[in-house]
């Protein structure tokens, strides 16, 4: 597997063609294409990039939703990409190990004690050695995994495409327990809520248009709340729940928009009727939402709309906020967007967009493009 430095190469062969030469300012844009251009150092500068995935000739409009993870203790990056192959990335780009499944993946994987959870889209969930790529253990779900797995206690939770949450033993990947909702008759949207573990309960949305919170132990039903507001076609609930400083808990209803409850009982303290939003981000007393043509900022206690930032056409995906900026893949690039005013400084687009939202440690981000070229970027600008 071929790795490039990407700080000092400028030149152009092609439309495909290779960069060459030599500079000494950093660059930034697409390694595989015309795209080159001096870096904004003041946003960041690109450490190393690697190629992972060999397009087939007849692919087009290529996505990747799988958000990298990394190993704390070891420094590897664990990618998932559309070819259905699990890779460890070693700190400078060298792939050290792969491990091939029989489907793409939907979402990435969790990394804890050296041990990468991962979400096959073949219907097994793994449990893979972090440094090795040894299988430890694999728990056969029998549906297609769509979320990144968190853990509860003693147990790995991971939902399906088919509105199933599955717990199993994080040492042995033994059943411990299922939730499922039947899914509505009408149309759903892409993509699958992934469940949020606070204290001894699990938030999670469905795609009938229900949050439900259950007792994280034995997966039995604490409450649950209809946010569908009264439509008949895509009512779902796809957001990840997310919780403020306050303890207030935010979800958003395809349909139904944007609500704040109280979590202990589901209460709704105030919602916002914009349909669309598909991600969502609480930091301080600001709920950021990402969704169909659009970036917002929201007062948390009240839902007043503080900015709103156009995206046309494009959908934002979910968005990470990082040294000061908030990161929102779009499809077509990543926006770096001032989360105060919603100005969008930069876009960058390292070939094919970015669909999944890029791992930040530090100052360092990971970011898997949709043409399946990983990226190690050094942010710069203040803390965040």
């Amino acid at each position: 597997m071929k790795r490039r430095s990407w700080k000092r190469w400028v030149g152009v062969v092609g439309a495909v063609g290779l960069l060459g030469g030599c500079s000494s300012v950093s660059l930034f844009g697409n390694p595989v294409s015309s795209e080159v251009r001096q870096a904004p150092a003041s946003f960041f500068e690109v450490n190393w990039w690697t190629p992972l995935v060999e397009p087939p000739s007849w692919e087009y409009a290529p996505r990747e939703f799988a958000t990298p993870a990394v190993d704390p203790d070891s420094g590897r990056i664990i990618t998932l990409t559309r070819d259905g192959i699990i890779r460890g990335v070693a700190p400078g780009g060298q792939v050290d190990w792969s491990f091939k499944t029989a489907n793409r993946f939907s979402a990435g994987a969790l990394v804890h004690e050296g041990i990468a959870y991962v979400p096959g889209g073949d219907g097994n969930l793994y449990a893979l050695d972090a440094r090795t790529g040894e299988l430890k253990w694999k728990y056969e779900a029998g549906e297609s995994l769509a979320t990144t797995p968190v853990l509860a206690g003693s147990l790995v939770l991971v939902a399906s495409e088919a509105d199933t949450l599955f717990a199993v033993d994080v040492e042995t990947g033994k059943w411990a327990w299922q939730y499922r909702r039947d899914q509505p008759s009408g149309f759903t949207i892409h993509g699958t809520s992934s469940p949020l573990v606070k204290g001894d309960t699990v938030y999670l949305g469905f795609s009938d248009g229900y949050l439900v919170a259950l007792d994280a132990k034995g997966g039995t039903t604490k409450w649950e709340k209809s946010l569908a507001g009264g439509a008949s076609e895509y009512l779902d609930v796809d957001t990840q729940p997310v919780v403020d400083d306050a303890g207030r808990l935010y979800v958003a209803s395809y349909q139904g928009g944007l609500y704040a409850l109280e979590a202990e009982t589901g209460d709704v303290e105030w919602s916002s009727s914009v349909a669309g939003i598909t991600s969502l981000l609480a930091r301080g007393e600001i709920v950021f939402a990402t969704g169909n043509g659009r970036v917002d900022a929201y007062l948390g206690e009240t839902g007043r709309l503080l900015w709103s930032h156009n995206l046309g056409e494009r959908a934002g995906r979910r968005p990470v906020l990082a040294r000061g900026m908030l990161l929102v893949p779009n499809q077509r690039a990543l926006l770096f967007v001032d989360p105060k005013t919603g100005q969008s400084r930069l876009a960058w687009n390292p070939g094919d967009g970015i669909s999944a939202a890029p791992t930040v440690a530090g100052s360092t981000a990971y970011v898997l493009s949709n043409n399946g070229y990983l990226y190690e970027l050094r942010l710069q600008g203040g803390g965040g």
